[in-house]
């Protein structure tokens, strides 16, 4: 180890704690808890430790912090069912809920660890009369929207409903396939955009607000209509680059999660999960020379630094769930030590110093100055993982008391294990294009 490194090191060490137990995260939850939203990621999508200590940070904020409801990484019309299940407005199971996870990765949220979680938030809402919901922030349900659309508009205002259909009936031809839609697109670039947009007018004018029986029927409403205009966008920045298509995405988070704090009230608080490359301010990555932008750097800009906190997790070593291609099976994958000059590798050295496998950092302003303040590799797997290969493309530099507020190190981890739904292999890649960077 040089001496910068060294001094980095010893720099850490002062912001850093070791932890066993729940009970030991309390400062770090402290810390975050008086936050309008607080963003906490994940270095994998397919590591049990990091839903298990995320599930365990959630349930203190929701319980004792008053948080009042989740927003996940996922698409909204399979999480609406969640919310409907955990506000005790259906009767399936968890496992059953889950089950309309059908697009690639399915153990992304289909896995024991979201079962265990929303089994809990279930029964929390009953026991204390609470109506603490979770909703997905993505932009993929091009055709989950436009179904679900046609259904509350078939409730609620009828004689509108042709006309509606009759527009959407331009994307009948592509057989519900969101990439072979985005593929044709460079055959008739105007692809059912005009369509779309006479269908988004009325329903985003507000008129049909009356009619909904609650406000919970309206936000379906509205958020599906929005979300068939932002995943048309997305598909269309994805094919011809006019825009960028990571942008557009988590632009679309960040619009989804301000109609959530909108409509769950002015006092309303959100917790936030994603991949750390979501929810990390891109202020302080190399993303930001590649032009894009984040969730959380987006937060911290729209709702003020003061009210927004963003918790990192990651490992050095162990085990992971991935797949080696887009559509491929689920794997066990072992994770490499981090390279030397990371800070998953430094992370590690500490632990050893600290006796402490498990450690959490708070970086207040005295952290954010002297040797963290220097650019560091950090790693980042996505569903698609080739570990020997990792060194070269898994990395991003990183101002890490920048790119996070906090940060939870765990020295070596375990792959999650998935429940049984249905896979849906026409559906468009939860995760696509950027397989290693979420």
């Amino acid at each position: 180890m040089n001496m910068i490194q060294n001094d980095y090191l010893q720099a850490l060490e002062k912001s850093t704690k070791a932890f066993n137990d729940e009970t030991d995260l309390a400062p770090l939850i402290d810390f975050v808890g008086d936050k309008r939203v607080v963003m906490i990621g994940e270095s994998t999508h397919g590591t049990v430790e990091f839903y298990k200590w995320r599930n365990a940070i959630t349930q203190t904020l929701i319980s004792q912090y008053g948080f009042n409801f989740v927003a996940i990484e996922g698409d909204w019309p399979a999480t609406e069912k969640i919310n409907q299940f955990v506000k005790n407005k259906t009767y399936e199971d968890a496992n059953q809920a889950l089950g309309h996870y059908d697009r690639w990765p399915t153990w992304m949220w289909a896995n024991t660890e979201v079962a265990e979680f929303v089994e809990w938030l279930k029964s929390y809402n009953q026991n204390f009369k609470k109506n603490t919901g979770i909703h997905g922030l993505d932009v993929y349900s091009l055709f989950d929207s436009m179904d679900q659309v046609i259904k509350i508009m078939k409730k609620i205002d009828p004689a509108s409903v042709e006309q509606a259909e009759k527009y959407f009936s331009c994307l009948n031809q592509f057989s519900r396939d969101e990439m072979t839609y985005a593929r044709s697109l460079f055959k008739a670039p105007e692809g059912c955009k005009n369509e779309i947009l006479k269908v988004l007018e009325d329903l985003l004018s507000g008129r049909l607000e009356a009619k909904c029986d609650s406000p919970d029927v309206y936000l379906d409403l509205i958020q599906n209509a929005k979300l068939l205009r932002h995943s048309e966008d997305y598909y269309r920045a994805m094919i011809f680059g006019e825009e960028n298509s990571w942008n557009v995405r988590d632009e679309h988070m960040l619009d989804t999660l301000e109609s959530l704090l909108h409509h769950y009230g002015n006092q309303s608080k959100a917790v936030v999960w994603a991949h750390n490359s979501h929810i990390g301010d891109y202020k302080a990555t190399e993303m930001v020379n590649q032009g894009d932008v984040s969730l959380g750097g987006l937060a911290r800009e729209v709702l003020g630094e003061n009210k927004v906190a963003l918790i990192g997790m990651g490992t050095n070593s162990g085990a992971v769930l991935a797949a080696d291609a887009w559509d491929g099976p689920a794997e066990i994958k072992m994770i490499p030590h981090g390279r030397s000059e990371s800070i998953e590798n430094l992370f590690h050295e500490l632990g050893k110093k600290m006796n402490g496998r498990q450690l959490f950092s708070i970086f207040n302003h005295a952290a954010k100055n002297g040797p963290l303040s220097k650019p560091i590799p950090h790693r980042a797997i996505g569903v698609v993982y080739q570990p020997e290969s990792e060194s070269r493309r898994n990395y991003v530099q990183s101002v890490i008391p920048e790119r996070y507020d906090a940060f939870v190190f765990i020295d070596e981890t375990n792959p999650i294990v998935p429940i049984g739904s249905h896979f849906n292999h026409l559906k468009f890649p939860e995760t696509y294009p950027f397989g290693t960077r979420i």
